[in-house]
């Protein structure tokens, strides 16, 4: 019995635990617009957004200045249809969640400590989610690069110049986070931003060292004449090499990962299957009953 109480007190902490893991489900793909709402359920989903941008014109006094621009910014790179007004909204909302659900066990000595959690959860909450989307789109984007970087070093070497370059591979390569920001980069061209500017915009907008790299070369073969053929190919194998390194990296990390799963889920099982049985018969054939005279 000793051994089925503590094997259904792991399961337990497993269930626990694997709740709060996320899941991502299988993306099927849809027969056109054969599931796609109703004219009906549109219109009420952009009356509810409509209201939602009425309703939060209350923070634009509070989201100015500096966190105005770190929100938008952030916002952008994340590719959430948000203004920062309704980033600061969706806080409010989570503030209000988090204090009704803790209302009911509410005293008024853990008040204070109450609101302050809820405050903390729910203002902290949207800024994790977003973050997460930040680094998950910027992961997509260093893996993504050098196969743009390759594509745009053929083009050239081809025979073609470096906006024709990116006008066929913008155009050619199926959809994609990069992709997506390399037709930035040519819109901000055709209007009239130039080329140093807008490579450099890309840069700005994400941060990220190989992109940094990408950016600053194109500008430096721009500025001094210098092939770009040339400097498209030196790029290209520093950032196959540099993901090479990076992907060593992980692999050495792994071991390191999984002890932490093996430490709590599998030596446990362990534990219980081997000492379990031997346990349960030293508390059914006790051997010093017999030293001290079946007491």
């Amino acid at each position: 019995m000793l051994a089925i109480g503590l094997l259904f007190v792991y399961l337990c902490f497993f269930s626990f635990v694997l709740g709060f893991m996320p899941v991502e489900w299988e993306q099927r793909p849809t027969l056109g617009t054969a599931f796609d709402d109703g004219p009906l359920v549109k219109k009420e989903k952009q009356n509810f957004f409509v209201m939602l941008r009425k309703l939060a014109i209350v923070n634009k006094p509070i989201c100015a200045g500096a966190l105005r621009r770190r929100i938008a910014k952030d916002l952008a790179v994340a590719r959430v249809t948000m203004v920062p007004e309704e980033f600061i909204l969706l806080k409010e909302v989570m503030i209000g969640v988090f204090i009704f659900i803790a209302l009911p066990s509410v005293t008024p000595d853990t008040m204070m400590g109450m609101f302050a959690f809820a405050f903390v959860f729910g203002y902290m909450g949207p800024e994790y989610w977003l973050k997460g989307k930040i680094k998950k789109i910027k992961s997509v984007m260093v893996k993504e690069l050098p196969d743009a970087i390759d594509l745009l070093g053929l083009c050239v070497n081809a025979g073609l110049d470096f906006m024709l370059a990116l006008k066929w591979v913008v155009e050619k390569s199926p959809p994609s986070v990069m992709i997506d920001e390399l037709n930035i980069v040519l819109q901000e061209i055709n209007v009239g931003k130039t080329r140093r500017e807008a490579i450099k915009d890309l840069a700005l907008r994400y941060e990220l060292p190989d992109l940094s790299t990408f950016a600053r070369t194109l500008i430096q073969a721009d500025k001094m004449g210098t092939s770009v053929t040339e400097a498209l190919n030196i790029l290209s194998e520093d950032m196959r090499l540099a993901r090479y390194r990076r992907g060593e990296q992980l692999a050495l990390k792994a071991p390191l990962k999984m002890l932490i799963p093996l430490l709590v889920f599998i030596f446990p099982v362990v534990g219980i299957l081997v000492a379990g049985p031997i346990l349960l018969d030293f508390v059914e054939n006790n051997p010093f009953k017999n030293m001290t005279g079946g007491k």
